[in-house]
């Protein structure tokens, strides 16, 4: 009798044994799925913010009508291509681009965009406006006429549309091409400067000078907006924020000399930082800047 219950209870033993590892082997299984889980949820939203955060940046430097290559506009490029980097964004620079170039790069830019993206243009080099619209000048451009500037250039407008056309949330444009350009004595009419850019549905517009004047900027390694804005790129603020601090650094430096203009329609608070709560849909009141048309209301939080 005692035989049979100690094989009984030997055999009990080694069931219960056998139910725990298998409880054991569950549990470790399950935990290693959440492990991955976690991971693909973390990649998944890491690929999200990449892809939602886009920006083309183009420095033009090199332009055969000019007396001598611009060479803040390739530094410009390159040192604003690693800030944006490092708030998140996915960034595609393009040197000295030519007009093949440059709508390769918008189609590129067209191909990313999804509907809820931020997005931001930066042009560095010479503009040129013509009938009230400013125009990006690639580095092959042939001008010889105002005429010319249409079919050679790229109008902002045409990037900002591609934008909104693709669903965009907030469109943001750093606008450094108020030159003096190597054209302007071919034309017949005054063409000074850029034209004022109206800021389309949710966007953001810096120019580096008050529309219409043109800006005497050859020294330091980056453009003097260039500059103040990596500077203020740092601060956990606005992108609107951003934007305004920048224009008043500029003017400060610069003695009142340049003063940049800042074009806004941004319904909400958008911010340059990645992170989780960079950006809110939290409606914001507006604050007063001066252009040359005088005081206007612009949206700041």
């Amino acid at each position: 009798m005692k035989v049979t219950q100690l094989y009984v209870a030997r055999h009990l033993l080694a069931v219960n044994c056998g139910l725990i590892g298998m409880v054991l082997l569950a549990i470790g299984a399950h935990a290693a799925l959440d492990l991955q889980t976690s991971d693909a949820k973390a990649v998944s939203t890491e690929e999200s913010a990449s892809a939602n955060r886009l920006a083309l940046i183009i420095g033009n430097g090199h332009y055969p009508d000019s007396a001598e290559p611009l060479s803040q506009p390739i530094n410009d490029a390159s040192g604003l291509a690693d800030a944006m980097r490092r708030h998140g964004f996915d960034v595609d620079v393009v040197e000295d681009a030519t007009k093949a170039d440059m709508a390769r790069a918008v189609e590129r830019l067209r191909s990313r965009v999804k509907p809820g993206s931020v997005v931001m243009l930066f042009f560095g080099g010479y503009g040129v406006q013509v009938g009230h619209e400013s125009y990006m000048i690639p580095t092959n451009a042939t001008i010889w006429k105002e005429g010319d500037v249409r079919h050679e250039g790229m109008a902002v407008e045409t990037v900002l549309d591609v934008m909104e056309e693709r669903g965009a949330r907030a469109k943001l444009v750093v606008l450094d091409a108020s030159r003096r350009n190597p054209y302007e004595r071919r034309f017949r009419s005054y063409s000074h400067g850029l034209a004022l850019i109206n800021a389309p549905n949710n966007a953001l517009i810096i120019s580096s000078n008050t529309p219409g004047r043109v800006t005497d900027d050859t020294k330091g390694e980056h453009s003097v907006l260039v500059t103040e804005l990596l500077n203020e790129l740092n601060a956990q603020v606005s992108a609107e924020s951003v934007f305004n601090k920048t224009r008043v650094a500029v003017s400060r430096v610069s003695n009142g000399e340049q003063m940049p203009s800042v074009s806004s329609s941004l319904l909400e608070d958008v911010r340059f930082s990645s992170s989780e709560n960079s950006d809110s849909s939290a409606p914001i009141t507006p604050s007063w800047i001066t252009t040359e048309n005088g005081p206007h209301a612009t949206p700041t939080r």
